[in-house]
């Protein structure tokens, strides 16, 4: 009897609300169609603020809160291998993570006063500056919630969509008005995004989080964005914009694809919405793990995107083309002394690894006061930065930041490596990372003084490359080791060569390396000599890892 012939199977639908996919939802998806989540803020102040942790609907819990800036932190004392093992309401403290939204990462004295307070008060002095030029508050009670709010929203600071799948805090030039390299200040376009979009019912419901910079140097890191605009020049129209569309990195790194057209300043805000808008409508739903706009971006390939963006549906009109503009050598990170478009200077100091504190801020506020600036500024690189000194007090400032602990002539370990959140407040993380660059660093500086060159070292307690594992010199991604004798350990699977701009690259894995935490030192030490004996003139640490065999790389 012959085989009956079996109908090809339809291909399951991704979630892309254009194509009518409304099903079927993961849990995620559910939730967002289930209730808005910005429509949890009435709750916590009305409910959850009053009744206390164990009365929260776990729904918004571990999800909508994240609307808010709100994360729930990791219980102490559960080890990294109990990562991946336990249910999320295990891991959860009762305690949260609070992300405070500072666009374009700039802060006037008053907002970074009130930073520090609610710091002092509320986050057991706690307060990591982010690559993502936000401040990250731990240890935060819902009952204090409504409070923080009030105290942000009263110097025009908040919380609302730092977290979740909607457009997340806009990145930009910390020296936007002020660098003697920029032609256009694109900081009046992200103030009418922040003003017109931010909370805005249409866009608050998207696929997964959506990352944004915008500006005119390069000192953001462009290619691992969502959507980048970076300045560039046309010939015929003059300064503008290039466009970069669908970046991401985590366990499936792409570098964002330039779209091939120029952006007046006065397009910047339509530009980005419409492109915020393919993502919501086009956006793969169905699978978490294919959710980023990476992956639709990956599929239809730059052309179709532009041809989508330009179409009536959105933009509604063509944008010029443009040719590739000249790759910047590096991204800056603006540490040191450097003169302002006024006369006047910045200084760029670096904690180590992000950390810092309320006291700290507190004290930071102060000596910029005290040197008449009412100006500061958190980068993409985990730095602060203080605006308008006189020339006359500069070497004042520089030792009056230098002790609280920023520095402004910091060593080459210290300038270059960063670390994100870590296992002592992260759910995902598997190791310890604040604490461990920091040791890392001061090892480094005792060993290898004589270092001359950047090398940056990116420190990460999972693979979802909170502190870009994969685009350092040496990335070092989190997770459980075999120790010499034969036991499980805090480890890192090590990645190297990474780098932006011109040196844009995905680091190299080499096969089978791995590190225990406690030999980091002697590895990196090992590594970094034989770079300097090794190296030819002028060539960087990601030239040689890329050239040597792999043997050398151990």
């Amino acid at each position: 009897m012959p085989t009956p012939t079996r109908k090809p199977s339809r291909p399951k639908g991704q979630g892309q609300w254009a194509m009518g996919h409304r099903e079927p939802l993961n849990k995620n998806e559910q939730s967002k169609k289930d209730d808005n989540p910005l429509n949890v803020r009435q709750r916590i102040e009305g409910v959850y603020a009053h009744r206390g942790f164990d009365s929260i609907d776990p729904a918004d819990l571990r999800g909508r809160f994240r609307w808010w800036g709100l994360y729930t932190q990791r219980k102490p004392g559960i080890a990294g291998g109990k990562t991946g093992v336990l249910e999320e309401e295990e891991l959860d403290d009762k305690y949260f993570m609070m992300r405070v939204r500072m666009d374009g990462g700039q802060l006037n004295l008053a907002q970074l006063r009130t930073i520090a307070g609610i710091s002092k008060e509320f986050g057991r002095d706690t307060a990591d500056v982010t690559d993502r030029e936000n401040v990250q508050y731990h240890w935060i009670r819902v009952e204090d919630v409504p409070e923080i709010w009030r105290r942000l929203e009263a110097v025009g600071l908040d919380t609302q969509e730092a977290c979740g799948d909607c457009p997340r805090v806009i990145l930009g030039s910390p020296v936007a008005g002020v660098s003697t390299e920029e032609v256009i200040d694109p900081t009046p376009q992200i103030q009418e995004i922040y003003d017109r979009f931010i909370g805005d019912r249409s866009l608050s419901n998207l696929p997964r989080k959506f990352k944004s910079t915008i500006g005119w140097l390069p000192d953001s890191p462009y290619e691992v964005n969502d959507i980048s605009l970076i300045g560039a020049h046309h010939p015929e129209h003059g300064p503008g914009f290039d466009l970069y569309v669908g970046g991401g990195l985590s366990t499936n790194p792409m570098f964002a694809p330039r779209l091939g057209v120029w952006v007046s300043q006065d397009d910047i805000v339509d530009v980005w919405v419409n492109v915020v808008r393919i993502f919501r409508d086009w956006g793969y739903r169905r699978l978490r793990t294919r959710a980023r706009l990476k992956f639709l971006v990956k599929d239809w390939g730059p052309e179709k995107f532009r041809e989508v963006l330009e179409s009536d549906a959105y933009l509604g009109r063509k944008l010029p083309d443009l040719e590739q503009p000249p790759v910047p050598e590096k991204l800056l990170d603006h540490i040191g002394v450097h003169k302002q478009n006024d006369g006047n200077y910045y200084i760029g100091v670096a904690p180590v690894a992000g950390r810092v504190s309320g006291t700290i801020l507190d004290q930071l506020a102060d000596i910029a006061e005290k040197y008449g600036s009412d100006r500061v500024r958190a980068t993409p690189l985990q730095k602060l930065l203080v605006l308008d000194i006189p020339e006359n007090k500069i070497r004042d400032a520089v030792e009056d930041l230098r002790s609280i602990g920023l520095e402004a002539e910091p060593s080459q370990w210290r300038r270059n490596t960063m670390a994100c959140t870590g296992i002592q407040f992260c759910k995902l993380a598997i190791v310890d990372t604040k604490d461990r660059a920091r040791d890392l660093v001061a090892e480094l500086e005792k060993r290898v003084p004589e270092l001359d060159v950047p090398i940056s070292i990116h420190v990460n307690g999972c693979p979802n490359a909170c502190a870009r594992t994969q685009t350092g010199d040496i990335g070092l991604k989190g997770q459980l080791v075999t120790n010499a004798d034969g036991e499980q350990v805090e480890g890192f699977q090590v990645h190297l060569g990474g780098g932006h701009a011109a040196a844009a690259s995905l680091g190299r894995k080499s096969r089978g390396l791995k590190v225990a935490s406690a030999d980091l030192g002697d590895y990196v030490e090992r590594l970094t000599r034989r770079y300097l004996a090794a190296r030819s003139e002028g060539e960087t640490f990601a030239q040689w890892v890329h050239r040597t065999e792999e043997s050398e790389l151990q």
